[in-house]
C-alpha cells in the first residue's frame, strides 16, 4: 500500500502554526498511520517517544487500529484540518475518511518530534442543510462522469417546472474532495448547487479524481490528469442534461479550481461564463509562504527557533516555483507532490488567460478567507478594471469556504457547521441570468 495518507494539500498544508517543522510532524503521521494500516505495529511503535513506550504499546496500537477498522471499515483517506501549541506540546488533529464512517484523531508530539499521546475524539458537529435549499422546487439525480472503470459519481441538480435554464459546473480546490466539497461540517458546493436549483440554475458537482482513484497519482502527473480532464467530461454531460439550455455553460471554480478554470474556458467554445470563487492571483508557492508567515505571527513568538522553522519551511517551499522540469525527473517529489505537477501549475497564467477572455466573468472573494487573501483578490480587480464582461464582488464577513463569519477564518470553524451565504448565492444567481 502507498504512502497515501495525510496528503500534502497546498492550502491545507500551509496554514498551521510553526512551534516546530509542521512538514516535519505531518510526515511522520502520514508514516505512522502507514504501519498501522500496514498491520506493522512495531515499525508504528518506533514513533512513539520512549518514556510513552511502555504505555503504548504494539499491542495497544493494534487494538486501537483493529477496533477502528472494525467499526468503520477500511482506511481511504486523511487530512489535517487542526493544529496548534499546548504547552510543551504540538497536536495536530486528522479527519480520518472510512468507508463507512468517519473518524478524527489527535496525536500530540513532544519537542522531540515525538508522539506522546494518541486522542480520537467524539464527531464533529454534522453539516445542517441550508434553510434556502428549498427541496421542492428541484430534484436531484445520480450520473456518472466518463466510461468504463474510471467514472466518476455525479449529482445533477435540476430546477422543477422550468426549460432553458443554465447549467453550473463545479470545480473544486486542492487535495481530494467529495462532490460537495466537504470540509468539516461545511459542504460548500451542495448549499451553492441547491441555492442555486431554488432560483432555476441547474448544476453538477462530482467526486474529484484523487479520492477515489488515488492510485493513479503515484508517478508523474499533471493539473490536466488531477482536474482539467474531468471538467471536459463534465461539459459533455451538461451539453446533454434535458433541459438545459446549451449555450448557458458556467463553470464555478473554487481555489484551486478558480484559477484553471480560464484555462478551460480559453479552450472550449461551450463555457459561457466563469466564476472565480477564493482562488490566488499568484502563483500556489506564493500563498503557501504567506499563510506560514501569517500563522507564524499569530504565535506573537519572535523567538530564534521559531524563526529559523519558518526560513526552512519557506526554502522547502520555494523549490515547487519551478516552471520548467530542466533536469529534474517528472516523478521527482517537491513537498509531497510530482515536480511534473508544480510546472504544470506554474506555468498557467490564470490573470493574464481571463483578461483575454470574450466571456462573462465573476471574481467573488470573502474578507475572513485566512486561505487566500485580499491581495489576490485586489489583483484580479485591478486586472481586470477593464474587461467589460468581467465583474468583481468583495464580502467582508466571508470566510473561504464563503459562510459569513465575526472573525478571520481558522481550521478549527471549519469544524462549525456554516452555510455558504444566501446573499451571495443571490448574487450569483442574479450575474448568470443577467445577459
Amino acid at each position: 500500500m502507498k504512502r497515501f495518507l495525510v496528503l500534502i494539500t497546498f492550502i491545507f498544508l500551509t496554514t498551521f502554526a510553526y512551534s516546530q517543522n509542521v512538514i516535519n510532524l505531518f510526515n511522520k503521521a502520514n508514516n505512522f498511520f502507514y504501519y498501522l494500516d500496514a498491520a506493522q505495529f512495531d515499525s508504528a511503535h518506533v514513533f512513539i517517544d520512549n518514556n510513552e513506550k511502555s504505555k503504548i504499546t504494539p499491542e495497544l496500537l493494534k487494538q486501537i487500529w483493529e477496533e477502528t477498522i472494525t467499526k468503520n471499515g477500511k482506511i481511504k483517506s486523511l487530512q489535517p484540518i487542526q493544529s496548534k501549541v499546548q504547552g510543551d506540546f504540538f497536536s495536530v488533529t486528522l479527519e480520518g475518511v472510512f468507508e463507512n464512517d468517519n473518524q478524527n484523531f489527535i496525536l500530540f508530539f513532544n519537542k522531540a518530534e515525538n508522539i506522546v499521546g494518541i486522542f480520537s475524539p467524539p464527531k464533529p458537529a454534522s453539516y445542517k442543510p441550508a434553510v434556502y435549499a428549498d427541496t421542492t422546487k428541484f430534484s436531484q439525480t445520480s450520473t456518472y462522469l466518463g466510461e468504463g472503470n474510471k467514472q466518476l459519481a455525479a449529482i445533477l441538480t435540476v430546477p422543477k417546472n422550468t426549460k432553458n435554464f443554465p447549467i453550473v459546473i463545479f470545480v473544486h480546490g486542492s487535495g481530494p474532495s467529495d462532490m460537495d466539497m466537504t470540509v468539516g461540517a461545511n459542504k460548500p458546493f451542495k448549499d451553492i448547487a441547491e441555492g442555486l436549483a431554488a432560483q432555476g440554475i441547474a448544476s453538477i458537482r462530482y467526486v474529484k479524481r484523487t479520492l477515489v482513484y488515488s492510485g493513479d497519482f503515484s508517478g508523474a502527473f499533471t493539473v490536466k490528469e488531477e482536474v482539467l480532464n474531468d471538467v471536459d467530461l463534465a461539459i459533455e454531460v451538461a451539453k446533454k442534461v434535458n433541459g438545459v439550455d446549451a449555450k448557458q455553460i458556467y463553470l464555478y471554480g473554487h481555489s484551486l479550481g478558480g484559477m484553471l478554470v480560464p484555462k478551460v474556458a480559453e479552450s472550449k467554445s461551450e463555457v459561457k461564463g466563469i466564476i472565480i470563487s477564493a482562488a490566488p492571483a499568484r502563483i500556489l508557492t506564493d500563498i503557501m509562504v504567506d499563510q506560514n508567515k501569517a500563522a507564524v505571527a499569530r504565535l506573537n513568538d519572535t523567538s530564534a527557533t521559531i524563526q529559523n522553522e519558518l526560513t526552512k519551511a519557506i526554502k522547502m517551499l520555494d523549490a515547487t516555483r519551478i516552471s520548467s522540469l530542466d533536469g529534474i525527473k517528472a516523478d521527482s517529489l517537491i513537498v509531497g507532490l510530482p515536480a511534473s505537477y508544480w510546472v504544470s501549475l506554474n506555468t498557467i497564467d490564470q490573470v493574464g488567460i481571463t483578461q483575454k477572455l470574450k466571456k462573462k466573468v465573476l471574481v467573488i472573494h470573502g474578507g475572513n478567507d485566512f486561505q487566500v487573501g485580499k491581495i489576490d483578490f485586489d489583483i484580479w480587480e485591478k486586472q481586470l478594471s477593464n474587461q467589460k464582461l468581467a465583474t468583481t464582488k468583495f464580502y467582508p464577513d466571508l470566510n473561504h469556504l464563503l459562510s459569513e463569519q465575526s472573525e478571520m477564518g481558522t481550521t478549527a470553524q471549519y469544524q462549525v457547521p456554516a452555510n455558504v451565504s444566501e446573499q451571495l448565492i443571490k448574487d450569483i444567481a442574479a450575474w448568470i441570468k443577467l445577459k
